[in-house]
């Protein structure tokens, strides 16, 4: 499987949209601050959203489709399903055996 994910520092925070193939360690490592980078630097750690792909070029293309849209369609789409801006990094084993 390959995921888009989105991570926000808190509720309606600032943002960070990827895509990996291996979400629980990917999200691990930038709780853990494993890489510098923009969610090391702006402490972006909580797991918002995210979306199962069978190929990694829809995953891939679905995250770059979302870094093109408006700040409003992003918090729209994460409170779709996650109105509560929960972190669902928590979760994730339960999420992800479906």
């Amino acid at each position: 499987m390959f995921y888009t994910y989105i991570l926000a520092s808190q509720r309606n925070g600032t943002l960070y949209t990827g895509s990996t193939d291996d979400l629980a360690k990917r999200v691990f490592e930038h709780k853990e601050k494993a890489r510098a980078g923009f969610t090391a630097k702006y402490g972006v750690d909580k797991l918002v959203w995210f979306e199962a792909f069978e190929e990694r070029e829809n995953a891939f293309r679905r995250e770059r489709r979302i870094k093109e849209w408006r700040r409003a369609w992003k918090l729209r789409l994460i409170e779709e399903t996650n109105t509560d801006w929960r972190d669902l990094y928590d979760d994730l084993n339960n999420l992800l055996s479906y």
